[in-house]
């Protein structure tokens, strides 16, 4: 479960949709599509064309796992950071009405400005 009250920070790597898709195909609705997905060892983020959709794998096995939603229809505000010099991490930070904050952390090469635009084009 993200938690809110301390703005949750994941650290992404860009990931196959084809390997978290079937996780996640289950909850989606009709005319929703995967954009894109991000890994850490365990857990993943997956950004649709309505949602950002967390999964937090839970328990020794992996067997057990925590889906939240958040559409995008609820964020206020968010904030990207590109990656620097030295800095290679980009950030993204969403402020929900009514939840709170949450900050993601992507590694490598990710186009943080196209997620930005994504969010833009549902929130703006």
């Amino acid at each position: 479960m993200i938690d809110f009250a301390n703005g949750s920070v994941f650290k992404l790597s860009p990931a196959n949709v084809a390997n978290v898709a079937p996780s996640v195909a289950p909850l989606l609705v009709p005319n929703e599509q995967i954009v894109s997905c991000f890994k850490t060892v365990r857990d993943s983020v997956v950004f649709t064309n309505k949602r950002l959709i967390t999964i937090n794998v839970q328990g020794i096995t992996g067997k057990k796992r925590d889906f939240t939603t958040l559409p995008y229809s609820r964020v206020q505000a968010f904030s990207i950071e590109t990656a620097g010099t030295f800095d290679l991490d980009a950030e993204l930070e969403l402020w929900f009405s009514g939840l709170g904050k949450v900050r993601l952390e992507f590694r490598g090469n990710t186009n943080i400005q196209q997620i930005g635009q994504l969010i833009a084009a549902h929130v703006l």
